[in-house]
C-alpha cells in the first residue's frame, strides 16, 4: 500500500476526514515489530474559532505544532497518562487536526496511544518520512457515518453540536 504525503493531509480537516476514515494506521517499534490498523473512528478540529480546538486559546507550546503544515503528529497528554494522537492538516498557520480516536480491534482514544505505545517524542513527527508512525492508503472507499464530537461540553452548544466525529458505518 502506498503511504499517504504530505499533500494528502494539507487541506482543510473536513475535507480530509471523509477520505482518512478506513485508511490503515501502520507503527513500526523499537523491536522492529509492525501493526496495521484501519482507522475506524476520528474527530475533526478546526481553527481557533472552533472553541472544542486547543488551538482556540491562540498559539502556545502545546499548540505550536498545529499552526504547521498539515502531515505532522501532535500528541498531547490528558490525565497525565494517556497521549492523545492527532494529525495535523491544513496550511501553514490554519491549525487543524483530526483526533484519532478508534482503530479496528482498539476502541477509545487512550487505547489507541497505549496500544501504539505514544509519547512526547510523536511530537511533531512527519508522517510523510517517519520510520515509526505513517498512514497507508488502502484505495477503498469506506462508507462513514458522522456526529456530534465527544467530551466538549465546554465548547458550548454550536461547537459540540457539529457533526465532525467520523465512525465506519
Amino acid at each position: 500500500m502506498k503511504r499517504l504525503d504530505s499533500e494528502f493531509f494539507e487541506r482543510d480537516v473536513l475535507e480530509i476526514c471523509p477520505e482518512l476514515i478506513g485508511k490503515v494506521l501502520v507503527r513500526k517499534f523499537n523491536n522492529d515489530r509492525i501493526i496495521r490498523m484501519k482507522i475506524t473512528e476520528i474527530e475533526a478540529y478546526r481553527g481557533e474559532e472552533d472553541l472544542a480546538c486547543h488551538a482556540s486559546k491562540g498559539r502556545t507550546a502545546r499548540t505550536e505544532v498545529m499552526y504547521h503544515r498539515g502531515g505532522v503528529v501532535y500528541v498531547y497528554l490528558v490525565y497525565g497518562i494517556h497521549w492523545m494522537l492527532n494529525f495535523v492538516t491544513g496550511k501553514e498557520n490554519e491549525p487543524q487536526a483530526v483526533l484519532i480516536r478508534s482503530l479496528e480491534c482498539c476502541e477509545g482514544p487512550g487505547r489507541v496511544s497505549k496500544l501504539l505505545e505514544l509519547e512526547k517524542t510523536f511530537y511533531g513527527e512527519n508522517l510523510e518520512f517517519s520510520e515509526r508512525i505513517w498512514v497507508e492508503d488502502n484505495d477503498f472507499i469506506i462508507p462513514y457515518i458522522t456526529a456530534p464530537r465527544i467530551g466538549i461540553e465546554y465548547s458550548g452548544n454550536i461547537w459540540k453540536n457539529k457533526n465532525w466525529r467520523y465512525t465506519i458505518k
